[in-house]
């Protein structure tokens, strides 16, 4: 079997979450072809990843497609970048990959999980991701408000989630962004109070039965992730996410040194290697790779297994199309270090939901496995009429 070409398509987004999904379909001539996404499909970077997997596409063609390894291989020591572990660069590699072992389950009539080994559960604890946008509505809509995230709280135990996961300063009390300039240095004591009160809530009307996740996107340094997590100690916090750049895991160190929240981190990481140094420091609790920027499924599952040997747990990072919701479920399924799964608010909106041939949902806080051949996963016909394709062969 050989790879024959590779469309690679840019998907309608959601203009007001800056998202653009960002998917490709390899082609065999044995007529069999595979889903794959980059991950960086938020704010900026989609185009660049629409490029360079154009120019991936190049260096593959011809290739046994069944060869993942070889192939992931080839692209990291042979495209000069990717040996660098810049984001982009990920990205293309794993939209690559991951639709080569799509292309491998459905060779093998099998479900990506069982090439991984099987799987160690059939559902996923899941937690509701990002409730600071609004999920009371089912679509990016907070002003604020205490009023605004009580509601989205209140929905989410509605519909039986048992974990929950909010940025308690994504904006201030007027409906401004909390840009970059009010979450460094020092958060002042008006901002402490409201983000201590929307922690306060979020335990009130979840109760001490339900795990909170303190979401901080990275947009804290030392000083405030220390704040925030002196204010959000008491309220029995299951891990706080990205309280600072990645960059530095000195600073890592530092914080796990001095709190007793869990620390975790991942989305904007890459490879094995991007992970060993806060790994060997004993600062991370959570690793959190996306598959569509670590480097794919081959990658994520070798992260996955270097964070077992440090005791470590995994979730995926999953923020895009349906494709990387399934993708993200084939490996958590397979791995024994799982913790949760994400499932983000935008995954509850029919612009998302309408990408995918399928609609995994969780049910009260779970979501089953699928035993689907590959991914278990398609885009949608609507989908591929309405992307904008380039194919290269």
């Amino acid at each position: 079997m050989k790879i024959t070409s590779v469309d690679v398509m840019a998907l309608p987004g959601v203009k007001r979450m800056a998202l653009r999904p960002i998917c490709c379909r390899i082609n065999t001539d044995e007529g069999i072809s595979g889903y794959g996404e980059a991950g960086i499909a938020i704010v900026t970077g989609a185009r660049g990843a629409f490029e360079l997997i154009k120019d991936y596409s190049e260096m593959i063609l011809g290739m046994n497609p069944l060869y993942n390894d070889v192939i992931w291989e080839t692209l990291y020591k042979e495209s000069f970048w990717a040996q660098g572990n810049g984001a982009v660069m990920m990205a293309a590699i794993s939209a690559i990959d991951t639709a080569l072992w799509d292309i491998k389950g459905k060779y093998y009539n099998a479900p990506v999980h069982e090439l991984l080994g099987g799987k160690h559960r059939d559902k996923l604890r899941s937690y509701i991701s990002q409730l600071q946008f609004g999920y009371q509505h089912k679509t990016f809509s907070n002003p604020g408000s205490i009023e605004a995230y009580r509601a989205s709280y209140e929905r989410a135990m509605e519909e039986g989630y048992d974990c929950i996961k909010v940025n308690f300063f994504e904006k201030d009390g007027n409906n401004h962004e909390m840009d970059h300039t009010r979450t460094t240095g020092s958060f002042s004591k008006e901002d402490l109070k409201r983000i201590e009160e929307r922690i306060r809530v979020a335990r009130e009307v979840c109760g001490d039965d339900v795990d909170i996740i303190v979401e901080n996107h990275a947009m804290t340094d030392y000083f405030t992730a220390l704040q925030i997590a002196r204010i959000a100690e008491p309220y029995n916090i299951l891990f706080m996410e990205e309280p600072m750049t990645p960059l530095n895991a000195d600073i890592w160190q530092k914080l796990a040194e001095n709190t007793s929240i869990p620390l975790a981190t991942g989305e904007r990481m890459f490879t094995r290697w991007g992970f060993l140094p806060m790994l060997k420091n004993g600062s991370l609790t959570v690793a959190q790779p996306d598959v569509g920027n670590c480097g794919g499924i081959t990658e994520c599952r070798k992260i996955a297994d270097m964070c077992h040997v440090y005791d470590v747990n995994v979730q995926t990072h999953v923020c895009s199309s349906p494709i990387s919701v399934a993708v993200g479920m084939q490996l958590e399924a397979a791995i024994p270090n799982f913790i949760i799964h994400e499932h983000h608010v935008a995954n509850t909106m029919e612009e998302i939901k309408r990408l995918g041939k399928y609609d995994y949902q969780p049910k009260n806080g779970y979501l089953e496995v699928p035993d689907l051949p590959g991914i278990g996963q398609e885009l949608s016909d609507w989908a591929l009429e309405n992307a904008e394709i380039t194919t290269i062969k």
